[in-house]
């Protein structure tokens, strides 16, 4: 039985709107994967939204590959991979098994890290798994009695531990916190900072900076203007009007493809209203109750459901309306898609 449920409609998207956009190979900066023994007990933290919870409640690497197959019929995909980011993972454990899978596969990895750890133990890892090409970080793992909305970034990486990916020349890809996203001056003032401070690391701003409705992004990109190096990947973003302007400001060097699966799978299309972003999926896609007062969730019923596509399908072609805006051609594409990320994690 297929992994997905890839209807006529979801081939017609992507034969007439994708895959020519495409190119033939391309990476994916942004994966996770872990199976359900990774979890342990239950993820009480509730930082981040629910929603993303409900696509699948594993994703071993054989579904991954199998989901990638599935989606891009005739091209060949590499993706970046890394674990779990809740509370209950064990990340010991995770970690472990995307290196394995990454090292079985070819592909590159991103280390879990936890603001605990100490900066012995993450090099321990690092000479252990050579696939491991930087940290991917995450608010969930902040202090317990840090409020979600008062999470900085200092709070889920310390100093050291960004002293040492400077010193390693590591990736760090960073989800920014707080309600604000992009928009909020804590957040940007502290991209900035590590931009300057670090100028060895290779910073990855992961979801462009989150900002999934133009309201998320503030002064975010104005003051990010003059760097150098940081890099933005628009994984789980539809939005392209923020595409075009990270794009304008940035360039199609600085820009790079991510899917954040398994959760992009979903069938789904975003719209914006009132500076919310609201997912509109087939009604019955998840039980009524599991998205029950959830704001950013909304059924739409059939037959209109039938035009709603892979998630993913409509990130890709938000991407490329932004790219044909701005009058980009196929070796900017390449880079988008495949070169960039090639270059960041050491693809060849």
């Amino acid at each position: 039985m297929a992994l997905l449920n890839v209807k006529p409609y979801d081939k017609w998207f992507y034969e007439e709107k994708l895959k020519n956009f495409l190119p033939d190979t391309f990476i994916d900066c942004h994966t996770h994967i872990w199976i359900p023994e990774h979890i342990v007990g239950v993820d009480n933290a509730h930082r981040s939204q629910s929603w993303p919870g409900l696509v699948a409640d594993s994703n071993p690497i054989e579904d991954l590959i199998e989901t990638n197959a599935e989606l891009y019929p005739g091209k060949k995909v590499i993706s970046v991979l890394y674990g779990q980011t809740m509370v209950n993972i064990d990340l010991e454990a995770n970690n472990e098994y995307t290196a394995k899978a990454a090292e079985a596969n070819g592909f590159p990895a991103l280390y879990i890290s936890h603001p605990s750890e100490s900066c012995e133990h993450i090099k321990e890892k690092f000479a252990k798994h050579p696939c491991f090409k930087g940290l991917k970080i995450y608010l969930q793992f902040a202090p317990a009695y840090i409020p979600s909305d008062e999470i900085r970034i200092y709070d889920f990486i310390t100093q050291d531990q960004l002293k040492l990916a400077n010193e390693m020349g590591w990736v760090v890809q960073i989800h920014i916190p707080r309600p604000g996203r992009l928009a909020d001056p804590v957040n940007y003032i502290q991209l900035r900072e590590i931009e300057d401070n670090f100028p060895n690391l290779q910073l990855i701003i992961a979801h462009l900076g989150r900002a999934y409705a133009n309201e998320d992004v503030g002064e975010g990109i104005n003051f990010m203007k003059g760097t150098k190096k940081c890099v933005w990947d628009f994984t789980a973003n539809t939005n392209e009007d923020v595409m075009y302007q990270v794009l304008s400001e940035f360039g199609p060097e600085r820009f790079i493809y991510g899917t954040d699966f398994p959760i992009f799978r979903m069938k789904a299309r975003r719209v914006v209203e009132n500076g919310v972003y609201i997912n509109e999926i087939p009604e019955g896609e998840f039980p009524k109750a599991s998205i029950a007062g959830d704001s950013h969730m909304r059924e739409i019923p059939y037959p209109e459901a039938e035009k709603i596509t892979f998630f993913i399908y409509e990130e890709i072609d938000s991407c490329r309306r932004a790219c044909e805006r701005l009058g980009l051609g196929a070796a900017d594409v390449n880079n988008i898609f495949y070169g960039n990320s090639a270059r960041i994690f050491g693809v060849e």
